[in-house]
């Protein structure tokens, strides 16, 4: 039997519950036990001072690659949650496009196993939507929910055939899980590698216009409209795609959506100089697509934050420009990213920070966590919303370097993570 512990007098903020106050958190047998004020400390109990930090229900990114099986010459399932443990997350959703590809039951069963004996956050499997990701025939989805997968996605690649999301759409409604899509028209973006405007232009790059995103964005809600299954649309870059989505919702379609910590922070001016660490997919974009991506997040029409983990070797980033690997490590910058940009900018308020990161997450992904509230599982995330820290990227738990932050001040950190009642991450 586990340690009792104790977190005492934090700042419990929990969108859940409706809770912001100060007051302890008690965990016991993996649980939470209770949570309020004064709460009597038990015998044996590990109690832990986190007075002046937040004590929230632990964060939950639910778009990350963590590159096994396959390459883990660039990230391992052990790195990957170590990474996000160290970054504040109790729960990751591991993408599905690894070689080979997770289409199968017995692939879900290893990305799962692997996390598990990790030890550090919990890691939930995606299963692809179509075989081998090649978006001609649909993936076994019953199989790979009964192994484990959450969700399902050729992320990496958009699905084509309208007719293969349709059925996609109808089969996952069955099992009640999300399918999440890579919106991207290939017509449009093929060969592009960054945002199309006046920087690829002064940069001689070829460059995707948003509308790339936004055709797949509008027949992706249609096609949920039809099916009245859950379409939830990954990584949303441009302001076109916020008014599509928000026009969903107004209509009561089952979509959600989410945000990359990059995309509500960066513009395409941090790709000046050919910097491939701000290459990505979908690229960065304009000052006014970002401001529109926040004011999405603030006004609910955005579900969730994610970071969209990518890690690459450094000999993959050490390239010409249109031929560098498209992504960004992101687990270790996330929560200070989102502080600084969002929280001390007043664009959102902490428990709405706290609500993008945890309590929705665990809600549209159905996954446990998400509160604190009594018999939840004793996930906890304790961090400092005004600890201001320099990005060093060969600090990182990750193997991972490729970070368009290396060396900025970060205002925000994770100096706690508790997954299951026990502590997985601690900072110095």
């Amino acid at each position: 039997m586990s340690r009792d512990l104790l977190l005492r007098g934090g700042r419990i903020v929990d969108p859940s519950q409706g809770m912001d106050t100060v007051g302890d958190v008690l965990l016991r047998d993996g649980r939470v036990e209770a949570c309020g004020r004064a709460i009597d400390t038990p015998d044996g109990a590990e109690v832990v001072d986190v007075s002046g930090l937040v004590v929230a229900p632990g964060l939950i990114d639910v778009h990350i690659h963590l590159r096994e099986p396959g390459r883990e010459d660039v990230e391992t399932i052990a790195t990957g949650a170590h990474s996000a443990a160290a970054g504040g997350f109790t729960g990751v959703c591991a993408m599905p496009n690894t070689k080979p590809v997770t289409d199968n039951q017995a692939v879900v069963g290893f990305v799962k196993r692997q996390g598990e004996a990790a030890g550090f956050a919990r890691v939930y499997p995606y299963g692809a939507i179509s075989v081998g990701q090649k978006g001609e025939t649909l993936a076994e989805i019953a199989e790979m929910v009964g192994a484990g997968a959450v969700a399902f996605s050729d992320d990496g690649r958009p699905v084509e055939s309208a007719q293969l999301m349709r059925a996609a759409l109808e089969y996952a409604r069955a099992f009640n899980v999300p399918i999440a899509e890579h919106c991207e028209d290939m017509t449009l973006a093929r060969g592009g590698s960054m945002n199309e405007g006046i920087m690829s232009a002064k940069l001689g790059l070829k460059g995707i216009p948003a509308e790339a995103e936004e055709i797949y964005v509008i027949r992706d809600i249609l096609l949920a409209k039809r099916t009245g299954g859950h379409i939830h649309l990954c990584h949303l870059s441009t302001k076109g795609s916020v008014e599509l989505v928000r026009w969903g919702k107004e209509r009561g379609i089952n979509v959600t959506s989410e945000v990359c910590s990059h995309h509500i922070s960066l513009t395409e001016e941090a790709v000046d100089g050919y910097n491939t660490n701000a290459k990505m997919n979908p690229p960065l974009r304009t000052a006014a697509d970002v401001e529109a991506l926040q004011q999405g997040l603030a006004d609910g029409t955005i579900d969730l934050l994610v970071t969209d983990h990518a890690p690459h070797h450094y000999d993959e980033k050490e390239r010409e420009f249109a031929d560098a690997p498209n992504g960004i490590v992101g687990l270790e910058t996330a929560l200070g990213v989102n502080c600084t940009y969002l929280l001390h900018r007043g664009i959102m308020s902490l428990s709405q920070m706290v609500d993008a990161m945890s309590c929705k997450p665990a809600k549209v992904f159905h996954l446990p966590g998400g509160s604190l509230a009594r018999g939840s599982v004793g996930d906890v995330t304790v961090f400092d919303p005004n600890r201001s820290w320099t990005v060093n990227p060969k600090a990182f738990k990750s193997k991972g370097r490729n970070t368009p932050y290396g060396g900025h001040q970060l205002t925000g950190q994770a100096l706690l993570t508790v997954v299951g009642g026990r502590v997985v991450y601690r900072a110095e």
